[in-house]
Order: structure tokens, then C-alpha cells, then sequence
């Protein structure tokens, strides 16, 4: 399973576990074994034709969910050059056309700063306003934005495809606050792209408003790398302040275990018709041969010794009532 799959249980949502390093994880145990037929054998009944079945292992039922750990993530609309920017600051490959959604899946990339100094960098799809109410695949995109310890704002500054790069900017701010309100805190570098199609008035008049709001601003231009170089080692000196990825703590308490396992209940269908619902006896049956009188020997031995054969003489059974126990049907001889 890839680092960075978070495990919930799928009736309430809750977190199991999040596998973000290598520790081993146990979601559910195993079963426990039964007896084979040597194990009742006897100088008297050397070959029995009974056994005891194992107890079955917990079920649960999970959803895999997969957040990307990377250390930065590249956000904005669509087309607004982040596979671009992140096919020239590291060796990631990603389709790069003009038009919208060309990335519909995220792309990691390595960018290397120094010797022994880099960082991982994720290219999100790109989010739409309504993302975060699952618009556009929003949901299956921001996951991923979860686990970024940074977040690198692209915005198209020259506004070329009619666009405000000032409502831009705003709409995907308010759709990561819409879909997780810690998410809206995580720090930002805003990059304004595009710069080589946009006017010294448009970058300015950008420029003053996200610095307004206290976020650094950076100029580029992808396609012509111009501020482009300077871009890795600002984003690696902001990371040193910034703590580790975030990781999810387990939320799911698993059930405490019945205490009696041989808990049984017995109910009247009709006049002469009697159903047992005992699973562990369920399982006793599927280990014997109803048919050997050894086994049904043992069989019976079960039923007394769990109370069932009493508990059915006090509300009443008959001889030659039908029994029923799971798809087994049996008369009631005294």
C-alpha cells in the first residue's frame, strides 16, 4: 500500500490509521485455529470424523484514501502554468498543453537545490470554483493539498484568458477554507505567472495587494524561466521554519469483544418450529459429519453444555419439533 494512504472506517468516517512511514499497522486480526479430527482421537475412536473449526478473524469494512506526502504543492485554476513551473524546477514530465485539466492526475518532482539539499514538490490538478464540494473532481484534487507543508499559489497575473488574477487568487483561497478550515492557514508563496505576457502594471498592482495581505509574492515567467531559478532556494529556506507533514491521528476505536463467545438466542417461528442463532455452534456444525454418530455425539455434548438444550425444555419444545440452526434443520428427539 503507498505511504500516504489514510485508512478510515467506511460506516463512520473515522480515522483507522495513517500509514505516512514504514511502522506496520494491524486493521484486523486474524482468526483463531481449530482442532483436526487427531486431535479427539482415542484408543477406542482412533479415526474421529468430527473436528472443531477456528473462530473467524475480525471484518471490518475501510476506504483507502490516498493524500500525496509532498512537501510543497503547487495550487491555482487550470491553465495557469503549474505543470509548467514544476516540469522546470525538477524532472517531472508532465502533459503540458494549452488548455484546461490537461493534468487530471498529481505529478510529483523532486526538486534539487544543492547537494544533499531538496525538496518534493506536488502539481495538483487545477481547482475550480465549487471545488471543494467535489466540482471538477475538487475533492479527489484537494486531498492531496492536505499533506503539503507549503503551498505555492500559481495565478495567470497578465489575466489572459479574462481573468482577475485578484478574484483568482480569492476563489481557491475560499474553496480550501470551504473544504478544510486548517488547510486556509497553511502557509503560502503566491506566484504570479505569466509575467512576459503581462504589463509592469499588472504585476505591480498584484504585487501590492498580495503583499498587503503579508504573503511574499514572486514574479515569473515558466515558459521564458525568467525568475524561474531564484524560485527553489526561496522555497526551501521558507521550509526549514515550517514543521514536518502533518499526519493524521487515529480516530476509530475498534469495539470491545463480546464477552461471552458462546452467546446464543433461541426463538418459537411457529407451534412446532424453533430457531437457534449461535454462530460459534454454526461453525461446530460445519466441522462434523452429520451423518457419523461420533460426531453428532459431540455435537450434542455442545448444545448441553452451552445451556441450549435446557433453555429449550423451559419455553416448551416437543418431541419431533423442528430445530433450525443456520441452514442446518434437525427434530427434537428426548
Amino acid at each position: 500500500m503507498p505511504l500516504g494512504t489514510v485508512i478510515k472506517d467506511a460506516e463512520s468516517g473515522l480515522v483507522i490509521a495513517d500509514l505516512s512511514d514504514h511502522t506496520p499497522v494491524t486493521i484486523a486480526k486474524g482468526g483463531r485455529g481449530g482442532y483436526g479430527n487427531a486431535h479427539f482421537a482415542t484408543p477406542t475412536r482412533q479415526i474421529p470424523k468430527f473436528a472443531k473449526p477456528g473462530m473467524p478473524g475480525e471484518d471490518i469494512q475501510v476506504t483507502l484514501e490516498l493524500k500525496l506526502i509532498a512537501d510543497v504543492g503547487l495550487i491555482g485554476f487550470p491553465n495557469v502554468g503549474k505543470s509548467t513551473l514544476i516540469s522546470t524546477i525538477s524532472a517531472a514530465k508532465p502533459k503540458i498543453a494549452n488548455y484546461h485539466f490537461t493534468t487530471l492526475v498529481p505529478t510529483l518532482g523532486v526538486v534539487s537545490v544543492g547537494e544533499g539539499a531538496s525538496f518534493v514538490c506536488a502539481d495538483i490538478p487545477g481547482l475550480i470554483e465549487g471545488a471543494s464540494e467535489g466540482i471538477g473532481l475538487g475533492h479527489d484534487f484537494l486531498r492531496h493539498v492536505e499533506r503539503c507543508r507549503l503551498l505555492l499559489h500559481v495565478v495567470d497575473v497578465s489575466g489572459s484568458e479574462c481573468r482577475e488574477p485578484v478574484e483568482d487568487f480569492e476563489k481557491i483561497n475560499e474553496e480550501l477554507a470551504k473544504f478544510s478550515p486548517e488547510l486556509a492557514q497553511r502557509p503560502q508563496i503566491v506566484v504570479g505567472n505569466k509575467c512576459d505576457l503581462a504589463t509592469e502594471e499588472q504585476i505591480e498592482s498584484f504585487r501590492s495587494y498580495v503583499e498587503g495581505k503579508g504573503l511574499t509574492f514572486v514574479p515569473i515567467s515558466a515558459a521564458t524561466m525568467q525568475g524561474v531559478r531564484e524560485l527553489p532556494g526561496l522555497v526551501y529556506n521558507r521550509l526549514k521554519d515550517i514543521p514536518p507533514v502533518p499526519v493524521f491521528t487515529p480516530e476509530y476505536k475498534k469495539p470491545e469483544p463480546k464477552a461471552n463467545d458462546r452467546a446464543y438466542t433461541i426463538q418459537r417461528l411457529e407451534a412446532h418450529v424453533w430457531s437457534i442463532d449461535a454462530p460459534w455452534l454454526e461453525y461446530i456444525l460445519a466441522g462434523s459429519n452429520v451423518d457419523d454418530y461420533e460426531s453428532l455425539q459431540y455435537f450434542q455434548r455442545q448444545l448441553d453444555e452451552s445451556g441450549i438444550l435446557t433453555e429449550l425444555v423451559e419455553k416448551g419444545v416437543q418431541e419431533n419439533d423442528t430445530i433450525l440452526i443456520g441452514e442446518y434443520q434437525f427434530d427434537y428427539i428426548f
